[in-house]
């Protein structure tokens, strides 16, 4: 989830490894539309070393967050809680195959970001804000 912007890029993996922290981090630079500046994190996974690292190697800075301060990750707890009530909590996952729920997720995240209006984005989806401030507007 992109502050400014309300991007998102969302993926889901069959197993939580350091190896997935890390090829979402790739597959995330492939899909944003525009330069990343740093990524915040809040800490608490196992697989920080890792992903600090990778993120270290592409030249990124990494924004880690105190423990227990929820209120510092306000915006992005914001948008989690949307993209679940819009995504997760409509659906029965546990019954897909995990290539059906990446297909499902992948048109949601295409929704969201491209046809979706935003209240935040003056009722703009968050391609067209992408796209009118890249061009100055």
């Amino acid at each position: 989830w992109e502050r400014k912007s309300k991007f998102i890029h969302a993926q889901v993996y069959s197993h939580a490894k350091a190896s997935s922290a890390k090829r979402f981090l790739g597959e995330l630079l492939d899909k944003v539309p525009f330069k990343i500046k740093s990524i915040q994190v809040d800490g608490g996974s196992e697989f920080m070393a890792e992903f600090e690292k990778a993120c270290q190697d592409m030249k990124i800075p990494l924004i880690v967050l105190p423990p227990s301060r929820p209120s510092y990750n306000g915006g992005v707890e914001r948008g989690n809680r949307t993209f679940k009530e819009e995504f997760y909590y409509r659906r029965d996952l546990l019954a897909d195959s995990i290539g059906a729920i990446r297909y499902e997720l992948k048109k949601a995240v295409e929704k969201y970001n491209t046809y979706r209006p935003h209240h935040s984005l003056a009722g703009l989806t968050p391609m067209a804000y992408i796209k009118n401030t890249q061009k100055g507007g």
